[in-house]
Parts: structure tokens; C-alpha cells; sequence
């Protein structure tokens, strides 16, 4: 992972025209509880100072980013050029797109952002169909499969396999502060998640469980043998890391949004 005090910059083997970022909570002008660079227009924060945050990360970017209103669902939205105008605002938990000059973008203050690239060459040598995704996944999009989902449809677009897909996940909660009870932990162990992935916590039946492992899971068991970012250290939970990270958990509900974004570069 490179990073500066504002974005993340995923460090994986994609094509060069491929742009990737995470922002932090740092870099905006959003007040306290929202302070700073809050992309959420949904939490409570003051909607000018959402503009000013939006159109300042957005000109860092270098491209239009398309905001969703995501649902905790598994519907992967098509973004295209030709709908632009009409996608802001669609109800989706993920997009994907094969065309430059969009950015793909989710929301997030503790669940788990993930970000897909079909790599330029497949094993057999080929040129690909590029295309690139990013999954807002918390656990009900995993219980649900907005994984699976997202997988498939970019591959549906791109026409091709999982094993030439690459994933990064990128800062989410971690696995010794993402406390689940019976509701949340049947749902996910319900899909096969390795019991591994919970720990038993102090309170009867409830148990820590690991975000980003149980998406590493699925994306393996997919077939993405390139997975990179998210390894579940502390350095990762949004959680913990009060002064860089939203968390809603944390903060009680009462906090901002980050967004994660990918790209195709012209």
C-alpha cells in the first residue's frame, strides 16, 4: 500500500492505465463529528461542504466519479458514458465499468471496499477486454453475495474468467473490533466461512469476526488467485485508527464517509 496523508494508492499488478485510490478522513473541510474530508451526503454533514470535499477529491482524481446509494444489497451497476447523467444516485452496492473516463466508487466507514481489474493479458496470451469494479461489502453483501455478483457480471462484460481478475481490498473494520452476534454469525458461516475467521468474544454468542478474511474467502473461492491489499492487520481497521479513518461503529453512527475509487485511464 502506498499512501500519503490524504488517499491510499494500492500497490497490485495491474495495466498502468488503471487508477486506483481510497481517500482518507483527512484533506477536507467538514467540521466535527464529519471532519474533514467527509464524502458522504447522507450522514448529517453540511451539503455545501459535502460539494466542496466531493469536487476537491474528485478533481485528484482527474475523472468523474459516479456516487451510488448504496442499500447493503449486491446489485452491481453498469457505468456508462452514454448514462452517466442517470447512474447518480442509482440504488447499487457495486460498479464496474469497461470504459475510460468513469470512476467507479463506493462509500465506506468500516465496511470493507474492494477493487477489481481484469488484467490486460489473459494465461493464454490474448488481449483483454479491460474493466474494472469496486464492491461496497459489509456482511450482509457478503451473507448476500454481492461478491459472487459483482464477479460475475464483470466478467460477463469483459468476457473473461475469474483467475485473470485481480482484487484489493482496502481499509475496513478489523477482526478484533468487528463484534457480530448469532444473527451475523449464522449468515456468514452459513456460506461456508472457515470457522477460523471468528473468535468467540467475552459475551455469550457473540464472536469477533474478520471482514476482510471472509472476503479473501469468497474471492478465492471464486477463483482470483491475485488478491492483494487487506491482510486483517490493525493498520487496516478503520476501527482503530481514529485520527486517519471514518468509523461507524467507533463513532457511534455519528461520523463521515470515505470513498474508494478505480478507474480506466484514456
Amino acid at each position: 500500500m502506498l499512501d500519503d496523508p490524504v488517499s491510499l494508492f494500492p500497490v497490485w499488478p495491474v495495466s498502468a492505465r488503471i487508477g486506483a485510490c481510497v481517500s482518507t478522513r483527512l484533506g477536507g473541510v467538514s467540521q466535527p463529528p464529519f471532519d474533514q474530508l467527509n464524502l458522504g451526503d447522507h450522514v448529517g454533514d453540511r451539503p455545501d461542504d459535502v460539494a466542496v470535499n466531493r469536487k476537491r477529491w474528485a478533481a485528484g482524481l482527474g475523472v468523474d466519479p459516479v456516487w451510488m446509494r448504496q442499500v447493503h444489497g449486491i446489485h452491481a451497476q453498469v457505468l456508462t458514458k452514454a448514462r452517466q447523467a442517470d447512474l447518480h444516485g442509482v440504488e447499487a452496492d457495486a460498479a464496474l465499468t469497461t470504459e475510460s473516463g468513469l470512476a467507479c466508487v463506493v462509500g465506506v466507514a468500516d465496511c470493507l471496499p474492494i477493487l477489481l481489474a481484469v488484467l490486460d493479458e489473459g494465461s493464454e496470451g490474448r488481449t483483454q477486454q479491460q474493466g474494472v469494479a469496486a464492491i461496497h461489502a459489509g456482511w450482509r453483501g457478503l451473507a448476500h453475495g454481492v461478491i459472487e455478483n459483482t464477479v460475475q457480471a464483470l466478467c460477463c462484460e469483459t468476457a473473461t474468467s475469474p483467475k485473470h481478475i485481480v482484487a484489493w481490498l482496502g481499509p475496513c473494520i478489523g477482526p478484533t473490533r468487528f463484534e457480530v452476534g448469532a444473527e451475523v454469525y449464522a449468515s456468514l458461516k452459513g456460506h461456508g466461512a472457515a470457522q477460523a475467521r471468528f473468535v468467540p468474544a467475552s459475551t455469550p454468542d457473540k464472536w469477533f469476526a474478520d471482514l476482510a478474511g471472509l472476503a479473501r474467502d469468497r474471492l478465492h473461492a471464486l477463483g482470483l488467485a491475485s488478491v492483494h491489499g487487506n491482510d486483517s492487520h490493525a493498520t487496516w481497521c478503520t476501527a482503530l485508527q481514529s485520527e486517519r479513518y471514518f468509523s461507524h461503529r467507533r463513532d457511534e453512527g455519528r461520523t463521515g464517509r470515505m470513498a474508494a475509487a478505480i478507474w480506466i485511464k484514456p
